[in-house]
């Protein structure tokens, strides 16, 4: 999602969504479509450093 958002800012520049939809839910301002890009950028790199995180922690023994 992140990276689609990224190429739509790239094309069509800060006001994608307005240029594709007609309408402008930010006023114009391009903030929309950078929380678009930044808000799946930003949750990808924390659910990956939880992954690493968890990965790291000893694991009970079994049995």
């Amino acid at each position: 999602m992140s990276a689609v958002g990224f190429a739509m800012n790239v094309v069509f520049g800060p006001q994608w969504i307005e240029a594709l939809f007609g309408i402008e839910p930010d006023g114009g301002d391009g903030s929309l479509e950078a929380l678009v890009v930044l808000a799946p950028a930003v949750a990808a790199a924390g659910l990956t450093v939880a992954g690493f995180v968890l990965r790291r922690r000893p694991r009970p023994e079994a049995g």
